[in-house]
């Protein structure tokens, strides 16, 4: 499907529908979100349904607001880890830093970070790495496979 101005749409959960106050049963509570009595909860009453204010909008909780961003992000490890648990020479994949309880699901991917120091050789595959993680490995004679 070609990306065009009528083809566009907020994503899913980002937008959300506006509350339709006083229309039928579908509104819910007892007395449709207006309160009971007083000018403001008759109809035509004092400018309608508005907030009372930015100090309220402030103080309410986040609860509903937002949306999760559906994209998924990578688990990390750092250089550290690599030292700690992996010998001299070995190759570090996400099915090897799965065994070793590094990380708890590869699906995502795998980012390693340059926290810490590394003094062995590792060979690095099928991961993303971080500059910083990069240099430290390549520093200690560790190779990056970049697929």
């Amino acid at each position: 499907m070609s990306l065009s101005l009528h083809s566009l749409q907020p994503k899913k959960g980002s937008r959300k529908s506006k509350k339709r106050i006083g229309r039928g049963l579908g509104s819910t509570g007892r007395y449709s979100g207006r309160g009971s009595k007083g000018q403001r909860s008759r109809s035509g009453g004092k400018s309608g349904l508005q907030l009372k204010g930015i100090r309220q909008v402030m103080l309410a909780t986040p609860k509903n607001r937002g949306f999760k961003s559906g994209r998924l992000k990578p688990e990390v490890v750092n250089v550290s880890d690599l030292s700690k648990n992996f010998a001299d020479g070995a190759k570090i994949t996400p099915k090897t830093l799965l065994k070793k309880g590094l990380i708890t699901n590869g699906d995502q991917g795998v980012k390693i970070l340059g926290n810490g120091s590394i003094s062995i050789k590792v060979t690095v595959s099928d991961c993303a790495v971080s500059g910083a993680a990069k240099t430290k490995i390549e520093a200690v004679g560790g190779t990056v496979v970049i697929s």
